[in-house]
């Protein structure tokens, strides 16, 4: 039996990995209106109150600030809750013999590649969102605490605001919507990456945690914006011929993003643990579990 605390369980994959915990799991998984990260002595406080309890302690750590435009301005917000919350995480887990698993990001490179991100691919981040997020990585895996990276990309779910549900409410408002055909990447669903976590929690746990500290998991192939908004159409009921393809330059944003994101789960797959459903695949399970928290 685990005991978690999730810090972030507010946001989309906090809730799903409360959500799909087994019953005999003990989960606390607070938002930052209960828990700020940032805070030593209230992270103290979390982790001790995890010990103390039943079953075996691990934090898995599913806060970040993900504005990823909204950085760009906003830095020392981002690189308090990116950077600075992991290491006091990892500093208190350390201290307290606890195994820390943290949830990073693609955008820690550079997006400019031409095949899978190797999981030992030197960060080369472009952006504040992507540098605080490296810049916590770094502070984990330099804490000395029991501690594994597991990064992720294009991530959606039934909670939070994501593309997906962006694409359902834009469909309701335009005839066609244009979207950029220039940037590939693995969408994810939160039920499969929750899964994973907690499949990875459960092995850190015990006697078989994995040797690689740092993982990849997402789903699995890789399409553009344009094809995964084309799934959305059809798993809406809509024609997908509504969505046209289009460059990233017709729509700039601050913060730069990765044309190429695809990631390699080669050590994830090495370690033994299960590999994340096709994205296609994963999206139709999506709508078949919950169709109407996607729709406006």
């Amino acid at each position: 039996m685990l005991a978690l605390l999730v810090p972030g369980g507010t946001g989309q994959l906090g809730r799903e990995l409360a959500a799909r915990a087994p019953g005999e799991y003990t989960v606390h998984a607070p938002g930052s209106a209960e828990l700020d990260i940032t805070n030593p002595g209230a992270v103290n406080e979390a982790v001790k109150t995890l010990v103390d309890g039943a079953g075996s302690p691990v934090v898995v750590n599913a806060a970040a600030y993900t504005a990823v435009d909204n950085a760009e301005s906003d830095y020392t917000r981002a690189f308090a809750l990116n950077a600075d919350a992991p290491r006091v995480l990892a500093a208190v887990c350390s201290a307290n013999g606890v195994p820390l698993v943290h949830v990073s990001t693609d955008y820690v490179f550079a997006g400019d590649a031409t095949e899978p991100y190797r999981e030992d691919e030197p960060p080369a981040p472009r952006s504040v969102y992507g540098t605080t997020k490296a810049a916590g990585e770094a502070a984990v895996l330099g804490s000395g605490a029991r501690a594994w990276i597991v990064r992720t990309a294009w991530v959606y779910g039934a909670h939070g605001g994501n593309f997906v549900k962006t694409m359902a409410r834009l469909a309701e408002t335009h005839d066609t919507l244009s979207v950029v055909d220039d940037q590939r990447g693995s969408p994810t669903w939160t039920g499969d990456l929750a899964d994973g976590l907690l499949e990875l929690a459960a092995r850190v746990a015990g006697d078989d945690p994995p040797t690689a500290k740092v993982l990849h998991a997402t789903g699995g192939g890789e399409t553009t914006w344009f094809g995964f908004a084309q799934a959305v159409f059809t798993e809406l009921g809509l024609d997908p011929a509504r969505v046209r393809p289009c460059g990233s330059d017709e729509f700039p944003r601050p913060a730069p993003r990765p044309s190429y994101s695809v990631l390699s789960d080669q050590a994830w797959r090495g370690s033994g643990l299960t590999p994340l459903r096709p994205w296609r695949e994963a999206l139709t399970a999506a709508f078949a579990q919950d169709a109407s928290a996607y729709r406006p």
